[in-house]
Parts: C-alpha cells; sequence; structure tokens
C-alpha cells in the first residue's frame, strides 16, 4: 500500500552490508537469505526501540514484495517463527535487559497491527459479498466497528487506517472499487 523505497526505513543504524540485504529484501525478497533477514531484524529491534517499531512496516513491505514476486510466505514465516523463539524466552530477555523486553513487545505489537489488519482486509475481499449475503445484519455490526476503528484509534498506524479505510469503500461500492478508488489505493502497483 504505501509507496516507499528503501531509503525511506530508519536503517542506518546498521554496516553497510546488513544496509544492502535489507534494501535488496525490500525490493527483491527472492534473491535473499530471507531467515537472515528475518534474523537481523529481530535482533536489531530488540536493541533499538525506534527500530523495534519500524521494524513492523519492514516485514510488512518485504511480505508484500515477496507475494508480489511469486506469491510465497516464506519471510513471513521465518519472521514469526524467530518471533516466537523470542517470546518463548521472554522471561530470559526480561531478566537479560528490561528495554529488550520493551523493544521485543513493541516490535510484535507492530507486525501484528500490519499483518492482522492485511489479513482481516484480504479475508474480506475474498468473502465479503457472501458473507454479507449470508448475514446482512453481522456485516453491518462489523463494518461499523471497522470504520469507529478507523475514524477513533488514535494509535492505528496509517497503513492499517488505509487499509480499512479501502475495505469500508469495496463494500459500499457493492463489493467493488471505483477506477477512481483502485487508482487511488493501488497506485502504485502500476508503478
Amino acid at each position: 500500500m504505501e509507496n516507499s523505497s528503501a531509503e525511506d526505513y530508519k536503517i542506518q543504524s546498521f554496516d553497510a552490508d546488513t544496509q544492502g540485504l535489507l534494501k535488496m529484501a525490500l525490493k527483491e525478497p527472492a534473491s535473499v537469505d530471507l531467515e537472515k533477514v528475518a534474523s537481523v531484524i529481530v535482533e536489531q529491534s530488540m536493541k533499538d526501540l525506534v527500530f523495534s517499531k519500524e521494524a513492523g512496516r519492514i516485514c510488512y513491505t518485504i511480505v508484500q514484495a515477496e507475494n508480489k514476486q511469486g506469491g510465497n510466505s516464506n519471510f513471513r514465516r521465518y519472521i514469526l517463527n524467530r518471533l516466537q523463539q523470542e517470546f518463548l524466552a521472554k522471561e530470559q530477555v526480561r531478566d537479560r535487559s528490561v528495554k529488550a523486553w520493551v523493544c521485543l513487545v513493541t516490535f510484535i505489537c507492530n507486525v501484528f497491527d500490519y499483518l492482522k489488519v492485511d489479513c482481516l482486509v484480504l479475508q474480506l475481499h475474498r468473502i465479503g459479498e457472501q458473507l454479507q449475503r449470508t448475514s446482512t445484519q453481522r456485516m453491518d455490526e462489523l463494518f461499523c466497528l471497522l470504520r469507529d476503528g478507523f475514524l477513533l484509534q488514535d494509535r492505528l498506524s496509517s497503513l492499517s487506517r488505509l487499509l480499512l479505510l479501502e475495505i469500508i469503500e469495496f463494500r459500499a461500492g457493492s463489493w467493488k472499487l471505483s477506477d477512481s478508488a483502485q487508482k487511488y489505493y493501488y497506485s502504485e502497483v502500476t508503478d
């Protein structure tokens, strides 16, 4: 959704080789070792609170790029497995460093902020119209909650807001996007 170049991300704290690895992962994920990328991102996120907030967006972008290249989800699996390993060792992480624990939790929240909303929107694109026919009242309730989430939640990321706005507009258009809405939400796909 976001039209970001690799330079838009806060990766300056890495050495030149790691910056190159991350930039390549953002552009062509199939050309790099995604398991190493996941480890680099998690390790840096546990040291740097500013980066841990940015890392969710980086992960989301890599997942999207990987899907566009071939529909794979290897990076998603690697990042979630690595986060699960760290979370299972939460007591040791917390005992070792409260800062590392706070950074890890911040990173996990950011990853799931992007992925959770993305998965919801993807599923509503796929089956929303059928769900609407099955239970209009429940879909009305769901979309009221989505609308309130879009309008009233200050801590929601701009990408999540954009995704929610797009699905609200998609439903309002009888499960289709107008040409202008299509261009607005997906213009970078044609770049």
